[in-house]
C-alpha cells in the first residue's frame, strides 16, 4: 500500500483545498513547513561548533553558507515530515494549525518543496563547504524522514530515542564544514544531543499524552505512567550532563564552558528530579517547565561553547 495514500487520506478528506490566497500567507504557510522554532535550535548547535573547530571566529562566509544548508536541510526534513503526518496532524490541537491540514498549502506542493530544499541543500554544502558535510546533511534528512517518521514513530515508544539521531548531525556538519573531517570533540557533542533529545521532547509527550494516545502514536508520555517517564528523563538528564563534562579535557574547554556545564547542567537536573518528585506524590508534575528549561539548557552550553575559544584565558 502506497504510504502516501494513507498517510493522508484522512486528513485531505477533511481539509480545505489549497486555493488563491495572498502571496504573503503562502510564503508564511511554506516557513511553516520548516518548523521555524526547530530550526532555530538546530542552528544554535551549529554556529558555535564551528567557533570551536576554528579555535576562534570561522571566515564569515563560511558560516552564512553553512548556515543556508542546514536551515534548507532541516527545513526539508521538516517538511516531509508534516507530509507524512498530515493524517494524525488533523487529530492533534497542537497541530490542527499546520498548512497541510488548513489547506494552505497542498500535499503536492509540500512533498515538492521538500524534495527542493533536500536538492538544494545538499548540493550547496557540497560546493560552498565540502562533501563530507553535504553528506552529513543527506543522512540527516533519511534519518529523520524514513527512520524516524516513516519507521519508528508509529512503533516505538523508543522512537525519539534512536530517531532523535537526526537532530544531532548539525555538531557533525558545522565542524566538518570548518574542518573536512571529524574528531572526538563533534562526536561528544553528537552523543550529548543524542542524550539530550529524550528529557528534552518525554515532558512534551506527557502534557500531549492524551493526544498521542489518540492518534495511536507510542510516545513514552503516552504509553508510560507520569512517574515511569520522570525516571527516565532523570536518568538521561544525568547522562547528558555528565557527557558534556567530557568535552572539558577533550577539547580543553577553559573556565566559561566549565562552569556553564556545571552550573546549567545541575539546574536541568533538579528540574528533571522536580518532575519525577511530583509525578510520584501525585501532584500535577507540570511537564512543560522540563520542555522549556532543556531548550534553555542546550543553548546556554551552545553559547558557552562558542564565547570559550574567544576568551585569552
Amino acid at each position: 500500500m502506497d504510504i502516501t495514500t494513507t498517510a493522508g487520506a484522512e486528513a485531505s478528506a477533511h481539509a480545505p483545498r489549497e486555493s488563491r490566497q495572498p502571496l504573503g500567507r503562502t510564503i508564511r504557510a511554506y516557513i511553516a513547513l520548516m518548523k521555524p522554532r526547530v530550526l532555530e535550535l538546530l542552528l544554535v548547535t551549529t554556529v558555535p561548533v564551528m567557533i570551536l573547530a576554528q579555535g576562534g571566529l570561522p571566515d564569515l562566509w563560511l558560516v552564512v553558507a553553512t548556515v543556508i544548508g542546514g536551515t534548507a536541510s532541516a527545513g526539508s526534513a521538516a517538511a516531509f515530515n508534516m507530509y507524512l503526518d498530515r493524517d494524525i496532524d488533523a487529530h492533534m490541537q497542537r497541530t490542527v494549525n499546520r498548512p497541510l491540514v488548513t489547506g494552505e498549502v497542498s500535499p503536492r506542493g509540500a512533498l515538492v518543496f521538500a524534495w527542493t530544499l533536500a536538492v538544494f541543500s545538499t548540493v550547496w554544502l557540497l560546493f560552498t563547504t565540502n562533501w563530507l558535510a553535504a553528506t552529513l546533511s543527506a543522512a540527516a534528512i533519511f534519518f529523520y524522514v524514513v527512520i524516524y517518521t516513516m519507521i519508528l514513530k508509529r512503533r516505538t515508544e523508543q522512537n525519539i530515542v534512536w530517531g532523535g539521531i537526526a537532530g544531532c548531525f548539525p555538531v557533525l556538519i558545522g565542524w566538518t564544514a570548518v574542518t573536512g573531517s571529524l574528531a572526538w570533540p563533534p562526536v561528544i557533542l553528537f552523543v550529548l544531543v543524542f542524550l539530550w533529545t529524550p528529557p528534552h521532547y518525554w515532558p512534551l509527550s506527557m502534557k500531549y499524552k492524551d493526544q498521542y494516545e489518540e492518534v495511536d502514536v507510542p510516545m513514552l508520555g503516552a504509553t508510560r505512567n507520569g512517574s515511569q517517564v520522570g525516571l527516565q528523563v532523570i536518568l538521561y538528564a544525568w547522562a547528558t550532563v555528565a557527557c558534556s563534562l567530557l568535552l572539558i579535557p577533550v577539547a580543553g574547554m577553559g573556565l566559561v564552558y566549565t562552569v556553564s556545564s556545571l552550573v546549567f547542567g545541575g539546574w536541568f537536573i533538579y528540574e528533571s528530579h522536580r518532575l519525577y518528585n511530583r509525578a510520584v506524590r501525585g501532584t500535577e508534575p507540570r511537564p512543560m517547565r522540563v520542555f522549556h528549561a532543556s531548550i534553555t539548557y542546550l543553548t546556554l552550553i551552545f553559547v558557552a561553547i562558542a564565547v570559550d575559544p574567544l576568551l585569552p584565558f
